[in-house]
């Protein structure tokens, strides 16, 4: 089942509204359901969350961490949130699937196995999710197309 409820928290929103001028990453963004870091579910998948996850298009499974761009190192399995695999993961929940555009022009169904590390689960939260005390949903569709230049 394709499954397209998006998650984020308000931490990895702040951060990610900077790289927002993507286009995929800012139709994302739009859709996103952003919440404090303190109320993600620990099946989400976050930014630096490593995830077991399969290419239902072509049977593959592989083991990656979603990061920002300059931390990527596809070798070690770091994948940008800017990749179009690193994009489509991004906030989805296990067993969660979404049909993904590839560059190369084909689609591919890629579903959340399993979130082996979530940040936020562990306690790495950042400072203002620490400081924050407001721990209820902040709300959807944040419109980033209109703010990208």
């Amino acid at each position: 089942m394709i499954d397209d409820r998006f998650i984020i928290t308000e931490s990895d929103f702040a951060l990610l509204y900077d790289l927002a001028s993507h286009e995929h990453l800012a139709d994302e963004l739009d859709n996103a359901e952003v919440v404090d870091s303190r109320r993600i579910p620990p099946d989400v998948v976050t930014m630096n969350s490593r995830l077991l996850f399969e290419d239902q298009t072509t049977g593959e499974t592989r083991e990656v961490t979603i990061v920002f761009p300059q931390d990527a190192a596809a070798p070690n399995g770091k994948v940008s949130v800017l990749a179009p695999v690193g994009n489509a993961l991004l906030g989805l929940a296990e067993n969660q699937s979404i049909v993904w555009p590839f560059p190369d022009g084909s689609k591919r169904c890629l579903r959340v196995l399993e979130v082996i590390y979530q940040p936020e689960s562990d306690g790495a939260l950042t400072r203002e999710a620490r400081s924050a005390d407001n721990g209820s949903i902040m709300g959807t569709g944040a419109n980033m197309r209109s703010k990208v230049p």
